[in-house]
């Protein structure tokens, strides 16, 4: 199964599920999968940065990414984080996973990039070193990676690169760059590739109405993700935000820097999706007063 330009839905991001003594939990991670896919996930995106890929080791990576590949077992595309440090990393990752059966690789700029040409520049090196045949999704994250690319840097990637497939759009504020590059792509000025939002959902229906064909995000609900997707594209839109405003206060606090991922296991483990809600160190603890919160969205959602 290969990524391709007309990819939309809802792409999973997959939290990385650990013991309580910090290893990788396998078993948990099967049983993942299979309540992300029964929630309509139509991809699963792994080793992403809520996915803890950088505290990781190298063989640990490969491993994880197995044993989702296996349990997803073809049913729906499965993409896989490969930015690294350095382009040896990348390139050896991307060549296993590839021939594990990924769909195709998600790449961040590294934080060090400044101008427009470096980026482009940047993007060119990394397909060399995947291969250009292996399909590939630009994240562009600027409130984490600190770089910043404009629509005409987004555009001249996309042109220069023919194995580019999708943008995963985190900027914020950033819906006017989806419409700008929709708008590019109607015109003739670019060619059209899958755009997916991430940012755990916080701009979702407004997002999909611009142009976009759906998320790659997280949140401990993803039924709701897939939802309001569907619902947007059926025309419903007043539907598709009253079932997002119902799940907001519990998005917004999944968004809170650092402390979001925390949030998202706990619930996720008190869904039985997984064991323990652990994160590898350094990792934020939540504190008695914050799960009483989630305790309580929790509760308001599950009784709507």
């Amino acid at each position: 199964m290969v990524l391709t330009t007309s990819a939309a839905g809802v792409y999973v991001i997959c939290p990385t599920p650990f013991r309580s003594d910090g290893s990788l939990d396998l078993a948990s991670t099967d049983r993942m999968v299979e309540a992300f896919l029964n929630a309509g996930a139509t991809g699963l995106t792994i080793l992403g940065i809520m996915g803890e890929a950088p505290k990781l080791a190298a063989e640990e990576s490969f491993s994880y990414a197995k044993q989702v590949l296996a349990a997803v077992s073809g049913r729906v595309p499965v993409i896989v984080g490969v930015s690294a440090a350095g382009f040896a990393a990348m390139s050896a990752l991307s060549r296993k996973v590839m021939d594990a059966g990924a769909a195709g690789v998600m790449i961040a700029p590294p934080s060090t990039l400044r101008t427009d040409d470096q980026i482009v520049s940047y993007f060119a090196d990394a397909v060399e070193a995947i291969g250009p045949n292996v399909p590939f999704v630009i994240q562009d994250y600027p409130l984490v990676t600190n770089v910043v690319m404009t629509p005409k840097v987004i555009m001249r990637i996309i042109e220069e690169n023919p194995s580019c497939v999708m943008l995963k759009h985190e900027d914020w504020p950033g819906l006017d760059k989806i419409t700008t590059l929709r708008r590019a792509s109607d015109q003739g000025q670019v060619r059209r590739v899958s755009i997916l939002c991430g940012n755990g959902g916080l701009f979702l229906p407004f997002e999909m109405e611009r142009g976009a064909d759906g998320a790659m995000t997280g949140y401990a609900y993803p039924e709701m993700l897939v939802g309001v997707v569907n619902l947007i594209k059926a025309g419903k839109r007043t539907e598709a935000h009253d079932l997002f405003d119902r799940h907001l206060p519990l998005v917004r606090y999944e968004t809170q820097p650092s402390l979001g991922l925390a949030v998202r296991k706990y619930v996720l483990k008190r869904r039985g999706i997984i064991v323990s809600e652990t994160l590898r160190k350094p990792g934020p603890k939540l504190s008695p007063e914050t799960i009483a919160d989630i305790e309580w969205m929790m509760e308001r959602i599950e009784r709507s």
